[in-house]
Formats: structure tokens, sequence, C-alpha cells
């Protein structure tokens, strides 16, 4: 995999917004209008943005494929956080979604574990490229990285079908919450040594 640079930003985007057009938590804070499209990208830019800042973001070799990976106990507030809170509220999230937003993500921070993690935010593939096994070589070489930093990763799904693909990585559901849609909390624990 390639450790992206900030002039991928436009194929990251395009490949997440692609992936995740019809994901249903997604679509859960995207402010459901003529504009969902273009607001489900202005949250993948914002992911971007976030994870270059306080992560890493990754391309597979063949650029078909990308993960956004976070370190929670590295994130700051700074101005410019502060500006990519504001920008996602007005682009994606809409001002009347706010509280149904936050109260989402309070919940999903109240369930997650609070050991530092490798936090797969989003990981996806074009759709015209999915199940050649781009996604799986990607997710491989994010759980080597995963060893080599020693943190458990983390992520949540609400796409069932992927859980059979978690799982045969190791990866087991540790929660889940009830909201419109269910959300699976996964984690994969580091490797026995």
């Amino acid at each position: 995999m390639i450790k992206a640079e900030h002039k991928d930003k436009d194929l990251v985007v395009d490949i997440l917004t692609k992936s995740f057009d019809a994901n249903q938590s997604v679509n859960y804070i995207v402010k459901q209008d003529e504009k969902r499209v273009q607001r489900v990208r202005s949250l993948m830019d914002y992911s971007f943005e976030v994870c270059y800042l306080f992560g890493d973001v990754f391309l597979s070799d063949d650029k078909k494929g990308c993960a956004l990976i976070t370190y929670p106990d590295k994130k700051k507030t700074t101005l410019k956080s502060i500006l990519l809170d504001v920008k996602l509220i007005l682009s994606a999230v809409g001002l009347k979604n706010i509280k149904k937003t936050l109260a989402r993500e309070a919940k999903i921070n109240e369930l997650q574990s609070k050991e530092p993690k490798y936090y797969l935010w989003f990981i996806g593939v074009d759709p015209e490229h999915q199940n050649e096994g781009i996604g799986s070589i990607l997710l491989d070489e994010i759980i080597e990285d995963s060893e080599q930093k020693q943190r458990p990763i983390y992520l949540e799904t609400s796409t069932v079908k992927n859980l059979p693909w978690y799982k045969k990585f190791g990866f087991q559901i540790y929660n889940e919450l009830d909201l419109s849609y269910k959300l699976f909390f996964l984690k994969r624990e580091l490797s026995k040594k």
C-alpha cells in the first residue's frame, strides 16, 4: 500500500464517495436532499482531512482502493480541526441534523474502547473493481501496519454482508448499537508473539 499525499485527495474522496453512497451509517448523518451525493462527498473530504492531520491515509498499490486511519489519542482541537467541523456541518450534515448526529457520535464514543487504537474509519474499493481482492490485500497491509505500530484495530460497520469478510481477517464483534439501523463494533487484537 502507498501512503497517500494531499494531491491524492480527489482520488480518495472519489473512491469513498462511490463506495459508501448507499451506506446506512453514512446516510444517517448526511442530509437527505437533492444534494445528497455531494454531501457524502463532503463527508469523505472531511474524513480525508482529519485522517491526514491525525492519522494515515493509504491507497492500494493500484490506486483502486483506500483506507482512512485515525489515532484518536493523537487528535487535537486546533483552529483547522474546528474549521473542518464547521465545514462538515454546513456542507454535509445540515443544521437540522446536528442534534441527531451529535447524539449518535456520543453513543458510539460511549461504546468504543478508550485504549490507544488503530481506528479504521473507512476502507473502500472503487465499485468497478470490487471483488477483485483489492480490499483484502489492503486490509492485510493495514493489519501488518497496526502490528508494527502495536495498536489493535477498531472499526464500526452497518453493512451486515461485510461481517464475514472482517471475521475472516480476525475481527470480532464486541458491541452493537441500534439506531434506525444496526451498527456493529469490531476489534482485531494484536497477534500474540
